[in-house]
């Protein structure tokens, strides 16, 4: 696999159990859901057009950096179970 372009951090998270592994997972899977929910909320609210111009466009700027976040979340989550394969 190709590193991407960006800045690679690197993490490490000491985990005593697999009990422990699979709440994390769980954790940064219900960061994401939350995420995700609010996108929808907000996209249903530009697609029906409710507020003012101004509103729409600060709800769309939200909406950017929801979606980044939801981004970030998916590669940290990809990244854990990459590296929970590996410690196997």
């Amino acid at each position: 696999m190709t590193e991407p372009a960006g800045r690679v951090l690197g993490l490490r998270i000491v985990v005593d159990s697999a009990e422990e592994l699979s709440a994390l997972r769980g954790a940064l899977l219900g960061a994401r859901a939350t995420e995700l929910a609010e996108i929808q909320r907000r996209s249903s609210r530009l697609s029906h057009g409710y507020g003012t111009d101004a509103a729409r466009e600060a709800m769309t700027t939200d909406m950017e950096r929801l979606r980044l976040r939801k981004t970030m979340l998916d590669r940290l989550i990809a990244e854990l179970e990459a590296a929970a394969r590996h410690a196997e």
